[in-house]
């Protein structure tokens, strides 16, 4: 007996699971073996001594009631028959003691070497089950935590249906044509980045990985591996939106005075964004530092183009823009695609308000007029006294 449990702690350390799942996976597979052996109404309860190296399989029988209905139950045709998990007070005082009360449980050993090669097969069987299931939780507990994470892969093929196959560790992920930027291609031995998006189970393909690279949150992630001020939390990303290989819009903000949100994310000449645009297929990125007031954030999610004026109706999450016909253009941007992201990007349905004039960037309170510096320091003369 202690032979069989160092095979079990063998095969836990093979197959690279938990000892604690291992021994599960054995205490399952000796009760469907009894069950197997004797009857499916049974119930069975394992003990292993892990000081010992030693189990036992012992049937339990629990005394009810003489009219209760669990002494009968249904098989799997629908007729009604005995059942093995309980027994009558009556019969139970009669068969063992005088004493015994409902609620009691009576033990009885079950000898697995007593039903020998037929037990042997079955155990075995049943085994290999139980651990395949162990080894299946562990891997799908594993990458669950990594959900909204960028993994890394191998492209292993690419089938008729266009779905990009990747070996992702021990599982293969699936990046869907759909969850693909538009424009790019994989072939054979490709190695790519993409955000899990789920674990998944299916009957044919058995655990996998869904993968994007359309998701808003695949850029968020980006942004955090290459930019530590992001990472860090120094810099936290508000909100995201994107049209995948087109162009994407990025909240940033930060409550440290002394560091520019734009200037951490955009990196010396741009090197940050630029590496972020490159692994998204050219996408481009504005960086747009976050107001919790709505005109202004709104404002500024319509960049490059300039408002005049902003009427926010907070309750009904919209926003009625007035703007020169000459930033206008500019405010849709190509197949309206930069309205489209603001609107996404704040979460507020963006209306334009055309009206006359042309939006100077120049102008300014002054009349451009250069603003004469002041010479005179005497208001800080108090510092210093």
């Amino acid at each position: 007996m202690g032979k069989i449990l160092d095979i079990i702690e063998s095969i836990a350390h093979e197959k690279n699971i938990t000892r604690e799942h291992a021994i599960e996976a054995f205490k399952e597979a000796l009760v469907n073996t009894a069950k197997r052996l004797t009857s499916q109404t049974s119930t069975f309860d394992v003990v292993i001594d892990s000081d010992t190296k030693t189990y036992s399989v012992n049937k339990i029988i629990t005394v009810v009631e003489d009219d209760s209905d669990k002494l009968y139950t249904t098989d799997k045709n629908g007729n009604e028959v005995k059942s093995d998990s309980y027994i009558a007070l009556s019969v139970a005082k009669e068969e063992f003691d005088e004493t015994i009360e409902v609620g009691d449980q009576l033990t009885e050993e079950f000898v697995l070497e007593d039903y020998g090669r037929t037990a042997s097969a079955n155990l075995f069987k049943e085994l290999e089950y139980h651990i395949q299931r162990r080894i299946e939780q562990d891997l799908f507990e594993k990458y669950k935590s990594k959900i909204g994470k960028v993994l890394i892969g191998t492209v292993a093929r690419v089938d008729s249906e266009n779905n990009t196959h990747v070996e992702i560790g021990e599982l293969k992920g699936i990046l869907t044509q759909r969850n693909r930027i538009k424009g790019e291609s994989f072939k054979q031995g490709d190695t790519i980045k993409a955000l899990l998006r789920y674990v998944s189970v299916n009957p044919k393909q058995g655990l996998f990985l869904e993968l994007t690279r359309t998701a808003p949150k695949f850029l968020e992630a980006l942004l955090r591996n290459e930019v530590p001020e992001i990472a860090d939390g120094v810099v936290e990303i508000v909100n995201s939106a994107r049209i995948p290989g087109e162009r994407a819009k990025v909240a940033l903000k930060t409550d440290q005075l002394n560091v520019d949100p734009i200037g951490a994310t955009v990196g010396v000449k741009g090197v940050r964004i630029n590496a972020v645009s490159g692994e998204l297929n050219g996408e481009n990125i504005d960086c747009i530092e976050y107001s919790p007031i709505p005109e202004i954030f709104i404002t500024r999610s319509l960049s490059p183009a300039i408002a005049q004026s902003i009427k926010v109706n907070q309750d009904e999450k919209k926003a009625v823009v007035s703007i020169t016909s000459d930033q206008k253009a500019k405010a849709i941007g190509k197949q309206g695609i930069n309205i489209r992201l603001a609107s996404m990007l704040t979460g507020y349905a963006i209306e334009l308000n055309e009206i006359e004039g042309i939006t100077d960037r120049q102008a300014s309170s002054s009349d451009n007029k250069e603003i004469e510096k002041t010479t005179d320091t005497s208001a800080l003369a108090d510092l210093f006294k």
